[in-house]
């Protein structure tokens, strides 16, 4: 196993080299910069002195590798939106709250979805399964934005009962994480009701049965068991989708978190801002990845991790 996590490790150093290469070109591949009189009107001595004072007047590659080379000391620098914090600051500051927003939101989506996928295989082809399935369909073809923005319209503009925007209280939190649960809801009760179908017909089932087992160890200690596998395969990488902060949900209520901030960067095209993003997201869902192989071998004592 050891062989096979430094391995692992190894190959997730190389997909971060590469995501960071591509995400470097397309940020220059888009018309207009930082300091342009688009974003930030300067003078010629102004804007030459702050593109050097960046390192933005160097040729491609030497930009490339200098910022690099930061982000592997782990010194990213300056935003260059904003020159009061570095990236690191902004990160401490703006990650908790969307690490905040995505555990609540999987505290409430998944254990509502394991269950309501659970309810809907026990009773296939039922009055149950219908309406279980028309709730987890529900969360697919509606998007979180417009369910934040039905929220706002109901609970905010005519109960006056929850607050529009912000982070402070527990009654700020209740319409960000049902918009943001939507979605990880349908896709665990889907999956969960899929996976146990598949389970509840196969042979060894009916050997169990067969052998006189009770229906709930059946169900429990075998079915439960082998269907919770594909299960933890998708699950797993919605982690550090969901604690890097949802950038529609953000933007919606105003929630200082990562999301709002990614797009804001965007927009203003904070490279160092962009990239710390985009490597700490494919960092995390590398490491949910390799989390997910050592979990298969946890339920199932078959699977061996060799390289």
């Amino acid at each position: 196993m050891a062989r096979y996590l430094i391995g692992r490790v190894l190959g997730l150093i190389g997909v971060l080299l590469v995501i960071s290469f591509i995400t470097f070109v397309l940020m220059k591949a888009i018309p207009g910069g930082p300091y342009d009189e688009m974003h930030m009107p300067l003078t010629g001595p102004q804007k030459e002195n702050i593109l050097r004072s960046f390192g933005l007047d160097k040729p491609f590659l030497e930009q490339y590798v200098r910022l690099l080379w930061n982000f592997i000391r782990f010194d990213l620098g300056y935003s260059f939106s904003n020159r009061s914090e570095t990236v690191n600051e902004f990160f401490a500051r703006a990650w908790p709250v969307s690490a905040q927003l995505g555990l609540m939101t999987m505290a409430v989506a998944f254990p509502i979805g394991i269950a309501l996928g659970f309810i809907a295989a026990l009773r296939a082809n039922t009055w149950v399964d219908y309406f279980a399935s028309t709730i987890a369909l529900t969360g697919f073809v509606v998007p979180g934005f417009v369910m934040a923005f039905l929220l706002i319209l109901v609970f905010t503009v005519h109960l006056k009962w929850l607050p529009l925007s912000g982070w402070d209280t527990p009654s700020h939190w209740v319409m960000p994480v049902i918009a943001n649960a939507l979605a990880p809801m349908a896709i665990a009760a889907r999956y969960t009701r899929a996976s146990l179908l598949e389970n509840l017909h196969a042979d060894y089932v009916r050997t169990a049965h067969a052998k006189g087992l009770h229906s709930r160890r059946v169900l429990f200690g075998h079915v439960a068991r082998n269907a919770v596998i594909p299960i933890i395969a998708v699950l797993t990488p919605l982690f550090p989708i969901l604690i890097t902060g949802s950038v529609f949900i953000e933007q919606v209520f105003i929630i200082p978190g990562i999301g709002r901030y990614f797009a804001l960067s965007v927009m203003h095209r904070d490279y160092p801002m962009i990239m710390a993003t985009v490597l700490l997201l494919t960092a995390l869902v590398g490491f949910a990845n390799l989390v997910a192989d050592v979990l298969y071998t946890i339920v199932d004592p078959r699977v061996r991790l060799t390289r």
